[in-house]
Order: C-alpha cells, then structure tokens, then sequence
C-alpha cells in the first residue's frame, strides 16, 4: 500500500493572549519548520486570510520563499493560495521564482476563498470567484506549459506572456485544489490536480473519484490531502475529546465559537448569505456520519495511527497535514508533539526519519 506523506500547517497567527511579538513568532515558527524538515515531514503549509486581528497570514508566498531559504527537504504549499485577489500573471512568476529558490519544491494550494468581507476589502466582487479562479488556473497552466501565450477571458486578457525564469518541475509546481461543493471537486479533477477537501465526503470527495473515474484516470495518481491536528497524548481517556469534525459544522449551524481561534471563523461564518452550499453540505455531512474529519485527534500513538487508518480507508487520505505553532502554544510542547509524531506515528505510513535528539537551541527561540 501507498505511504502516507504528512505536513504541517501555519497560520502565523498570534492572539492577544500570545506573550510573543509578531517577530518573535515569525522567527520560533521558522525555527519550528527547519525541526519539521530535519524530522522528515514531507510537507510545509501555510494558509492564507486577511484583515484578521491576530495576522492570520495575509502574504504565504513571501513566507513560502523564507521556508524554502530555511529547509531542504520539505515540499512547500499553500491551504489555500486564494486565487480571486491574485493577477495570475504575477502570480505565475512568483511561483516560478519559489520554485527555483527551493530547487523544485513549491506546491500550489488554490482556492477561491468565501468570505465576503474580504472580497468587498479586496474590491472583486465575490459573485465571480469561480470565473476568476478558473481563469487563472488556465492562466497558470498555460504559463507552465507554453514559452509564449495570449489569453482572452472574462476577466484577464494577455498578450505576449512569457514566464521567466521557467519553473525547476516541468509544468509547474505541483497543483492541489481545496473544495467545499461538488462544483469545485470536479473542478480539482478537471484540472489534473490533487484534492483538499472539507467537509461531507459526498459532496467534496465522491464527486473527485467519480469525475477521475469518468476521465479514465487512475486514481493511484491523485492524491487527497486532509488538515486535522494530531496529539500523541497516552492519556487513555484523551481521545474521548475527539470530535471528528463537528465543531466546523456547529460553526455553520451558528453555534458560538468553543475557542479564541475559532471567533474569527463564526464571524466569517455568519457573513456567507443563507442557503450558501457550501455551508448546507457541512452540515448534511455532519448529520449523516460523512465529515470528513478536521478536529483535532488526541490519543496514543497507536489511537493516532488507527485513526489515520480509518481516515484512509473512508476518505481516500493520501497525506494528512497536521498543525504547527501557534501564538497560544509554547513552541516546546508544539515541538514535542511533532517529534513524537514523527518518531511514532509516521514511521508506520513509511514516512518520517529518527534523527538524533536536536541538542542546539534553534536561532530566535528565547524565554516565554
């Protein structure tokens, strides 16, 4: 069977209970990924929004480019790039340019983002998401592929564009595609790209299967890629917190935040008008058992394992994407928890190097 490869994710995002300034955080989080390369995570990601009080990361391609300067190893992407509020073509060259920089290592998370005040922020009407995000996708795809190219939509009309310098991975660096909707998973597949789902598994990853399936594609190829947080915790009782995925759901039913982190998200929650789907399939997920699981999962290694499993066998999770540092956390227990998930964890998926204990106090990593 397959390995399952694993990453971590990073909002950067640092609340007002953090006693860290935004550079000592920014400074403990590079640390913390160069521990995450020498552990032999296979991947790096980091999110992206805008206009949030804690700086939840409003620029990941200039965090992506001081990753690549810091790591060797680690694939590095975006869950989610949003597409919308990007010009594909400078877009294109940015990418091209991380591409080089890491030596063949970018990735390209893309989404096409929801809330609607930071479309009226950002001055794109939230109405043509979708077109703007296919064109671009096409944009892209043609800027990879083509020396030379003219394009004509909607929304972006081109002429004589020629990426330089070219990307180090023919075709570009490696495309994945987030879905909340049907629309948008048969998109993922109608562009060759991988799947990062969320939400129910019969609106989000059926659909993907079903349209490979259709296409004549193996789906060996493809690989779906889910966000949950793991603890190895050998508490017995801990993984009795688990929720697989319901607080999202209670979020879009209108249920208060259960958390500092999770505040923002009931405010962008609550601004998506009513009857959106992508809010109507959370909760018909989360209804009929299909959700595909986001929560965080604390449990022992071998629970932490199991519940890997489960998520392979009935969501066709190929690479799980687990959480890094955030403002609220001491960087040793976050530091802890990803070298036991490391050491005991992904061994078993055939992921995951033993490296010696880190004696070296990493540069930037002081007292609090």
């Amino acid at each position: 069977m397959e390995r399952i490869r694993f990453g971590v994710l990073y909002g950067f995002r640092n609340p007002a209970s953090s006693p860290w300034s935004f550079p000592e955080l920014y400074a403990r989080t590079l640390d913390q990924i160069e521990l995450v390369d020498e552990l032999g995570y296979d991947h790096v990601w980091i999110t992206e929004h805008h206009f949030v009080e804690d700086g939840y990361m409003p620029s990941p391609l200039v965090v992506s480019g001081a990753i690549a300067a810091r790591t060797r190893r680690v694939m590095i992407g975006q869950d989610v790039l949003l597409l919308p509020f990007a010009h594909p073509v400078r877009l294109a060259e940015d990418l091209a340019v991380l591409d080089n920089l890491s030596d063949g290592r970018a990735m390209l998370g893309a989404g096409m983002g929801y809330v609607p005040s930071e479309f009226a922020a950002m001055g794109v009407a939230r109405r043509e998401r979708r077109a703007r995000m296919d064109e671009t996708l096409e944009i892209l795809r043609l800027a990879f592929s083509e020396d030379s190219f003219d394009f004509s939509g909607e929304h972006f009309s081109l002429v004589g564009v020629r990426v330089r310098p070219r990307p180090v991975q023919p075709g570009g660096p490696l495309l994945w595609v987030a879905a909340m909707s049907e629309a948008g998973a048969r998109r993922a597949a109608r562009c060759g790209a991988h799947l990062l789902p969320q939400g129910d598994r019969a609106a989000v990853v059926d659909p993907y299967f079903d349209a490979l399936d259709r296409a004549g594609v193996d789906r060996s190829r493809r690989r779906v890629g889910v966000c949950r947080p793991f603890v190895v915790d050998d508490d017995p009782a801990a993984a009795a917190a688990t929720s697989h995925g319901a607080a999202t759901a209670d979020l879009a039913r209108g249920a208060a935040a259960a958390s500092e982190a999770q505040e923002v998200y009931a405010t962008w929650f609550a601004e998506v008008p009513a009857g959106d789907r992508m809010m109507t399939q959370l909760v018909e997920g989360a209804e009929a058992g299909r959700l595909v699981p986001q929560d965080t999962f604390y449990g022992t290694a071998v629970a932490c394992i199991a519940e890997i499993e489960r998520m392979r066998a009935e969501f066709g999770v190929t690479d799980v994407i687990v959480a890094g540092l955030g403002g609220n956390q001491t960087d040793q227990s976050s530091d802890d928890n990803l070298t036991r998930l490391a050491r005991e964890v992904l061994p078993h998926f055939g992921s995951g190097r033993r490296p010696a204990p880190v004696s070296r106090p990493p540069v930037g990593r002081g007292a609090g």
